[in-house]
């Protein structure tokens, strides 16, 4: 589990004791499991104990994984001839002589295996046998004690059946690795993992999105951009059109995130392909994590206005994602754009758009938090970001869910307006932090070879509001396509 030990700053340190706590559900099996068949692959000898589950639930559960288990050693604590009479404990009370008995079972299996890695699954069943606080604390002391002379690793199983949290228990481990699982309102659930403590170790802490997958828990590290950055070139690249790159001052600079921001339509999606499209052409490589619409419709919509995106998808130079965001997690998007940065080589990112993307985290704080480490690392590694962020309302009074422009290092403001009967686009950049870039508003039109530049608008008088004024005589605007004269190419 690389995402874990890269968590752990490397992984667990050999022969202590760790306790893995979380709620049914949560993968502590599969992580207790996974552990031990990977002492395996490097010839560690591996023993699970187990005293709720079966051996054959076991196997069951290695098995939706493709795992065997033949590599390790299993030893059931609960067999079913202790369930007879003659095994009942009638003169003493069945807690003390069976706490005693399930732990030499215990210590005998191991010195007969003399296992290398030990999971004991789960001190919600010894919790029980102890009765009281006090034994409970003793036995387990007593546990560490003997495994630290047995040169074991050892993961013990929590299932956190008691309320509150086992304070006690933690103060005894070497380490402390929680898992949990939590609902939203809509969509699947979501599992985290955080590192309550871990001595000796400079762990990564925070909360670490996780799923559990075929081959075990893939867990996604929290994303720390001071832990990346890279050299690169800074000089503009185009985006496609001569047109656009003057209103940008220049191009686009590698390392910087540009907002595209407008209502349903305008264009932000067209605008941004182009751009994409410019960068394969030049040979770089691209990814395209799309959140609104289907992939066939961008496929489809992006050929009529001749950018087609099939072959470079299939030279494998772009890779294009569609995303639910109800069924993926912050952290498992973020992992997507690092793997697609760092073993794809993308140097073009879009996320189209952030609206879906909002719906995905639990809240606007989280959401600012998220976006701002995610494009400082892309930014440290001279990626080209193109965000998407729509609007609501189409003129006038429009407005937005979330305000992340000042995250962002140019801004691009998209919007209709009304001229001559005829419901018309305008686009304008709102600032950039890397050019002196063009006051103006230059009307935009999406064509059969993706999107046309007319002149600034210079004649008119509030095109932002939606409705604006005509004050000149020169007729700027771009050439009508339905052919009535009322506009003419400036």
């Amino acid at each position: 589990m690389s995402g874990l030990d890269d968590i752990l700053g490397g992984g667990l340190t050999p022969d202590r004791l760790y306790l893995v706590e979380g709620t049914p559900g949560t993968g502590k099996t599969t992580l207790g499991l996974g552990f031990l068949l990977a002492g395996a692959k490097v010839g560690e000898t591996g023993l699970y104990i187990t005293l709720a589950e079966t051996e054959v639930e076991l196997r069951a559960v290695a098995k939706t994984h493709g795992w065997s288990l033949d590599p390790i050693s299993l030893f059931e604590m609960v067999p079913a001839e202790g369930l007879a009479e003659d095994q009942e404990q009638t003169l003493l009370h069945p807690s003390e002589v069976e706490l005693g008995e399930t732990l030499r079972g215990i210590m005998a299996k191991v010195d007969e295996v003399h296992p290398t890695r030990v999971v004991i699954d789960s001190l919600s069943e010894l919790r029980l046998l102890a009765q009281s606080p006090i034994r409970y604390r003793r036995q387990i002391l007593a546990l560490k004690h003997f495994f630290t002379t047995r040169a074991c690793t050892v993961l013990v199983l929590d299932d956190k059946s008691t309320s509150g949290s086992d304070v006690q228990l933690h103060s005894i481990a070497h380490g402390v690795i929680s898992l949990e699982q939590i609902l939203s309102g809509f969509g699947a659930q979501r599992r985290r993992v955080h590192i309550v403590k871990m001595r000796g170790v400079r762990f990564r802490g925070g909360y670490h999105d996780f799923e559990i997958e075929r081959g075990g828990l893939r867990v996604y590290p929290r994303l720390v951009a001071a832990d990346h950055g890279t050299e690169y070139a800074d000089d503009f690249v185009s985006t496609g059109s001569v047109e656009f790159d003057a209103l940008l001052g220049g191009g686009l600079v590698p390392g910087t995130a540009t907002l595209l921001t407008g209502p349903a339509g305008v264009g932000k999606t067209t605008a941004s392909v182009q751009s994409m499209v410019a960068a394969l052409e030049r040979g770089d490589h691209a990814v395209y994590f799309l959140f609104d619409e289907r992939l066939p419709t961008l496929m489809r919509r992006s050929a009529a206005l001749g950018m087609d995106l099939q072959p470079y998808v299939d030279s494998g130079q772009l890779l294009l994602r569609a995303i639910d965001p109800a069924e993926l997690s912050p952290g498992e998007f973020a992992g997507a754009v690092r793997q697609a940065v760092e073993d794809h080589d993308a140097k073009v990112v879009v996320i189209d758009s952030l609206n879906a993307y909002l719906q995905s985290m639990p809240n606007e704080q989280f959401l600012i938090l998220q976006m701002h480490e995610l494009l400082t690392y892309l930014g440290q590694l001279g990626v080209v970001s193109l965000l998407i962020l729509g609007l609501h309302g189409v003129m006038g009074d429009i407005r937005s869910d979330i305000d992340l422009s000042y995250l962002a290092d140019t801004v691009l403001q998209l919007r209709y307006f009304e001229a001559y009967g005829e419901v018309r686009q305008a686009i304008s950049v709102i600032k950039t932090r890397t050019a002196k870039h063009e006051r103006t508003i230059r009307e935009f039109r999406i064509a059969d070879s993706g999107v046309a530049f007319g002149a600034p608008l210079r004649d008119f008088q509030g095109v932002l509001t939606g409705v604006p004024t005509f004050s000149g005589e020169s007729k700027t605007l771009l050439a009508s396509d339905a052919g009535t004269g009322a506009g003419h190419a400036g």
